[in-house]
């Protein structure tokens, strides 16, 4: 009895997700569009960036580089877009993944904190308040780890140190190198052609053309500064609780229950129903530290 209460659980959870993500194809068309714009737009910004001088460099590429307001919030926004594109995505096809192996399963699960990586280093690239705010919280959180904290801190990001040359490597080879090797069995699958969709690819063009992307000056006298939108509820965290705890131990448990949310696993609707509850929390602590 408890067996098949445990797999209708399951099935029910599996269909909402479905049914929020609507339709599996278009999500993945979607996402892949936004990948190659991102990548595209992202050889534009880079040939005119240098890290040496991030804000400055930013600025000037807004300024005086030619479109180069736009290309930069091209850039932005299509990594934005790709992101939420490829989490409708996940939840349209977690239905299927019961097939995959547990392997492939977490392969499929670690292209996510990737693409996180890609959107906050692209933050503290930027060089201005919310990015250089971001880069300092995350190195010391870094360093908050025992032991491991220091060298994996000096491998990432050491901004104190070297600026932003290591961030800068990560985010334009080193984890596009992993996403690709992640993502290379999807790739495949869901291969689009640019010329087939031309009302996404417009739609995309035309947002990055009205709405130019987000750069913060320093500003005199604020002592509060917001990070990137998907960092908020960690800051908010960072309030109450240590960095280790707030920043590296609540992170890592939220992975792992949902690496246990593979649909094949005995117990996948309770880690599902877990991993939405952790989701909820970390919605409500980031329109807290929105309101602030």
């Amino acid at each position: 009895m408890w067996s098949l209460f445990r797999i209708g659980r399951t099935a029910v959870a599996a269909n909402l997700l479905t049914q929020i993500a609507w339709r599996e194809r278009p999500w993945g068309t979607w996402a892949l569009i936004n990948l190659y714009l991102s990548l595209l737009s992202g050889i534009v910004v880079g040939l005119q960036y240098d890290y040496a001088t991030p804000f400055y460099s930013t600025s000037a590429i807004d300024l005086l580089a030619p479109y180069g307001a736009f290309f930069r919030s091209l850039h932005f926004y299509s990594s934005q877009f790709f992101f939420f594109c490829t989490v409708f995505h996940f939840c349209a096809v977690y239905p299927k993944t019961a097939s995959y192996t547990y392997g492939e399963w977490l392969k499929l699960l670690g292209s996510l904190p990737i693409i996180l990586l890609l959107l906050f280093t692209g933050y503290v690239l930027r060089g201005d308040n919310t990015g250089l705010s971001a880069g300092v919280i995350a190195e010391h959180i870094l360093v908050a780890v025992p032991l491991l904290g220091p060298p994996l801190n000096d491998l990432l990001f050491a901004i104190s140190e070297t600026g932003l040359r290591k961030v800068y490597v990560h985010h334009v080879i080193a984890l596009d190198f992993f996403l690709l090797i992640l993502l290379w069995k999807h790739l495949w699958i869901y291969r689009i052609r640019l010329q087939d969709h031309p009302a996404a690819i417009a739609a995309v063009l035309l947002f990055a053309m009205l709405i130019t992307a987000p750069l913060e000056p320093a500003k005199l006298g604020v002592d509060y500064i917001s990070g990137p939108w998907f960092f908020l509820g960690l800051q908010e965290l960072l309030r109450y609780l240590s960095p280790l705890v707030a920043g590296v131990i609540i992170p890592c448990v939220f992975l792992v229950i949902l690496a246990l949310t593979h649909p094949a696993g005995q117990r996948s609707g309770f880690f599902l129903c877990q991993t939405a509850l952790w989701l909820v929390v970390y919605t409500v602590l980031t329109v807290i530290a929105w309101n602030r």
